[in-house]
């Protein structure tokens, strides 16, 4: 099962430079530890640890906002997700 990762400009340097990345799994969670088994670097930059987002990282199933405390949604062939800083301020 072949789903697509887009990577952000400001994390692409994790993966050299590509701004698409196509990895396999089942469910998000599955998806993102593919995406670190070819880039392991690009972890830091994704996860605190034990499994869990960074607090500003946000996870988007086919333009639908995947909720960071349920990585175990599926995705099918041909699903892509976007991974996004969510950025504050005031």
């Amino acid at each position: 099962m072949s789903v697509k990762i887009n990577i952000p400009s400001y994390l692409q340097p994790h993966t050299g430079g590509y701004e698409v990345v196509e990895v396999t799994g089942s469910t998000i969670a599955e998806c993102l530890d593919h995406l670190i088994q070819k880039f392991p670097d690009i972890s830091k930059a994704l996860f605190a640890g034990e499994g869990k987002l960074l607090d500003y990282v946000s996870v988007y199933l086919n333009g639908e906002f995947a909720d960071a405390a349920d990585l175990a949604v599926p995705v099918i062939d041909g699903d892509e997700l976007h991974i996004l800083y969510l950025l504050g301020g005031g």
